[in-house]
């Protein structure tokens, strides 16, 4: 409805299909209504051609989005939960929003899995919300985030952060 994630075809959405990284960025591109870019590529593998060159060089500038290295993204490569939460949570560093809610991230038996760089974003990810588990106890920060995945997290997040009020 939002116009922030298309399907897979002409009547598809594949809710356990792949969400690469260029899509995730691409998707947080169009939040912010597609503002004009530069065309600004800071990594080797992201042509500014691409439909996520232009959505990557804006994430990168604004800190949203970090690469694997300084010319590495991996704009193909399968987006990790971790690396969702951490993507949101930067997007709301850069909005300015009040990031201090918290959560028991702890609580999950897979916790110590993720990586150090990820843990304030999934304990404010699961505070708010956003993010839950996947059953026995898990998170699971380190799988790859299905394309309903990603819908869930971004309609709570969508809901949280950028609905408008109810009017009364």
């Amino acid at each position: 409805r939002h116009g922030l994630m298309q399907g897979t075809g002409a009547a598809g959405f594949s809710p356990d299909g792949v969400t690469t990284r260029g899509m995730v960025v691409t998707t947080l591109y169009r939040m912010e209504d597609s503002p004009p870019g530069a065309g600004w590529a800071p990594f080797a593998d992201v042509d500014p051609e691409d439909y996520y060159g232009i959505p990557v060089g804006w994430a990168a500038w604004y800190g949203i989005a970090n690469g694997y290295s300084a010319v590495s993204f991996g704009p193909d490569d399968p987006i990790t939960r971790e690396q969702l939460a951490a993507i949101l949570y930067r997007y709301g560093e850069y909005k300015g929003w009040d990031l201090s809610a918290g959560g028991a991230a702890g609580q999950f038996t897979d916790w110590n899995t993720s990586h150090t760089y990820a843990r304030q974003a999934l304990t404010w990810a699961v505070g708010e919300g956003l993010l839950q588990g996947k059953g026995q106890g898990r998170l699971d920060p380190l799988g790859k985030a299905s394309r309903a995945e990603v819908a869930a997290m971004l309609h709570r997040f969508h809901a949280r952060y950028l609905a408008e009020p109810a009017q009364t």
